[in-house]
């Protein structure tokens, strides 16, 4: 195999990554020290109590036991987010005794260290329990935190997908980067019903044109297994954004479960663990995650048009690292990045699509022959990030990486920088008298991304759809969407708006929404200004806009502007919202503290860092 050779860097890449860097010397410094003061030459169990490690080593086989006693061979922590609800965690049940035999093959010892929790947006879209969402990445954090806790492990296997859970695992993890860490993925479902069949069924429910058996039926078409959701929502996204930042295998990403291949990409994790626990010091995630990993990241999410969940996430995750990153950062690379997948909802193909079309290796060979990427990098696999531009395969029963496809095998899908989808990334900020958002056109049409009109306003998604179903929004109008933020009701995904919505933008009228809340994955053919700072519960002006207000949202000019005068909007009092209903049940009363202490959403939205 050869690597791929890497262009001089992109100036814009260079000049934002000396940026973050200034802006982050303190807090780096400070992270940096505290991982230094965590690291002890050696296996960390070494000098423990004779009671603590054998509390440790209790439950352990025979073998097992005496190699932890012994304190000499690797002992790995395995952080799981298994559950058999999840269709993408599902896989992991089995996933336990395949890393404690691949390490005993390897010389070294696993156990179970702890199990965080993970939820399903798919479940709770538009419920209660989708308030519950965005802060279970705190909790998955400070559960990743108390499973490494213990002090016995020399490495930590990481095995979690979906939308919370792995950068909650990431913010925990790097509280411990005195420690190499690897992610350890399950893979996508198999393509079932496409997506754009599976919208065009849920906008035609939304329209009342086909009954709820028909639609139940669609889904169920749609996600029909094991393994991650298909389209490229922020579960998809954090795979991606895993391998191109040399947190996981190359190529992991999107090798379907319960396949041979599968299997021994998960065996091969545990042996780079091992190996990366076996220098001195150890290959640890401190020397992986740094200001260049950051924007790789950034930089994948543009040009796979991935989910913006990760001006939240990757805000967040950052931040535990004593980095900072904002919006502006996000824009500016956008606007050197170019648009190089389409993959739902920003085009008819799905993951399993875009694997076959060339992958991830293909992805980031492109990115890195363009100078978008940083190659100097450490990595899972060692120093440089042109070993990521590769696919695994088996070479008679053995796990091999191979140069990824010189050419995509559908250019509808994945295509080279010389000739990509759009010259940017197609992330925008937006800014204007009613604060700062982000909106994401890569789906939305050139005749689309202008729209002029009157606010409906609204402090709830389900008091829009009840305007729609009663007929009151036939015509051009901006939804005003507020106390939808972190500190309002925790910001859950809006979801529910696009089916209608989309219906009638299809039906010719101009549409937007305007929110301080979350989109995620959802964002689609309809502007959407998301994310807006400040939150309305926080004094964002939103709190003020009343209906009849006209509102321009132009994401190609990247205004939003209320169009009222700053004498009257400061004069006017904003109504006292009720959010009591959304303090309690279904276990809202225990995050209280969390929506309290929540940072803006341009802060990644997280109480756990200042």
């Amino acid at each position: 195999m050869t690597t791929a050779s890497p262009a001089l860097l992109h100036p814009e890449i260079e000049r934002i990554t000396r940026r973050i860097t200034e802006r982050s010397q303190r807090g780096r410094a400070a992270w940096l020290d505290n991982v230094a003061a965590q690291h002890k030459a050696g296996r960390q169990r070494a000098g423990m109590g004779c009671a603590n490690l054998a509390h440790a080593f209790a439950a352990l086989p025979a073998s097992d036991k005496l190699s932890v006693r012994e304190e000499r061979a690797p002992h790995l922590a395995i952080v799981t987010a298994y559950n058999d609800m999840l269709s993408a965690h599902q896989p992991y049940g089995a996933y336990p005794d395949q890393i404690k035999a691949a390490a005993r093959s390897a010389g070294a010892t696993a156990q179970v260290a702890g199990g965080v929790p993970a939820m399903c947006d798919g479940i709770t879209q538009g419920a209660a329990g989708m308030e519950l969402s965005l802060f279970s990445r705190e909790v998955i954090a400070m559960g990743t935190a108390v499973a490494l806790s213990h002090n016995v492990f020399d490495a930590a296997l990481l095995l979690g997908i979906c939308d919370k859970i792995v950068p909650g695992l990431l913010m925990g993890a790097l509280q411990f980067a005195h420690l190499p860490v690897v992610f350890v993925p399950s893979g996508p479902m198999t393509s079932g019903l496409s997506n754009d069949e599976k919208s065009r069924v849920r906008q035609q429910y939304a329209q009342g044109l086909v009954d709820r058996s028909a639609l139940l039926e669609a889904e169920a078409q749609a996600y029909h297994g094991a393994g991650t959701c298909t389209f490229y929502g922020t579960a998809n996204s954090n795979q991606m954004l895993l391998e191109v930042m040399g947190l996981q295998l190359p190529g992991s990403s999107f090798v379907t479960p319960a396949t041979p291949l599968r299997e021994a990409l998960t065996a091969e994790a545990v042996r780079r663990a091992v190996a990366m626990s076996g220098t001195e010091p150890p290959a640890s995630l401190a020397t992986i995650v740094d200001e260049k990993v950051i924007v790789n990241g950034i930089v994948g999410l543009l040009a796979t048009g991935g989910s913006t969940n990760h001006t939240l996430h990757l805000v967040a995750i950052a931040r535990a690292a004593g980095i900072l990153i904002d919006w502006d950062d996000f824009a500016e690379l956008s606007a050197a990045v170019p648009l190089l997948a389409r993959i739902y909802p920003n085009g008819g193909a799905d993951v399993n699509h875009f694997q076959a079309a060339g992958g991830m290796g293909f992805l980031i060979r492109e990115l890195l022959s363009a100078g978008l990427l940083h190659a100097d990098v450490n990595t899972v696999m060692g120093h440089g990030l042109t070993r990521f531009a590769s696919e695994p395969w088996l070479d008679n029963g053995q796990l091999a990486w191979r140069d990824a496809p010189a050419a995509s095998g559908d250019p509808a899908v994945l295509r080279p920088a010389s000739n990509p989808f759009s010259a940017d990334g197609g992330l925008r900020l937006l800014k204007g008298n009613l604060g700062r958002s982000v909106v994401k056109i890569s789906a939305v049409k050139p005749e689309h991304r202008r729209v002029r009109a009157s606010a409906v306003v609204v402090a709830d998604q389900q008091d829009l759809l009840a305007l729609y179903q009663q007929g009151k929004l036939q015509r051009d109008f901006v939804a005003v969407v507020r106390y939808q933020g972190p500190r309002a009701n925790g910001m859950p995904e809006l979801h529910k708006l696009m089916p209608p919505l989309g219906a009638l933008q299809d039906q010719g009228f101009k549409v937007a929404v305007v929110t301080d809340g979350r989109m995620s994955g959802a964002s689609g053919k309809v502007p959407a200004a998301i994310h807006l700072s400040p939150e309305a519960l926080g004094g964002g002006p939103i709190a003020r806009v009343e209906d009849g207000d006209m509102i321009t949202l132009d994401c190609d000019s990247g205004v939003l502007q209320l169009e009222v005068d700053d004498a009257t909007l400061a004069a006017r009092q904003p109504p006292v919202p009720d959010l009591s209903a959304n303090a309690h049940g279904t276990g809202r009363e225990l995050f209280g503290l969390f929506r309290r202490a929540a940072a803006t959403a341009e802060a990644g939205a997280s109480p756990l860092f200042d």
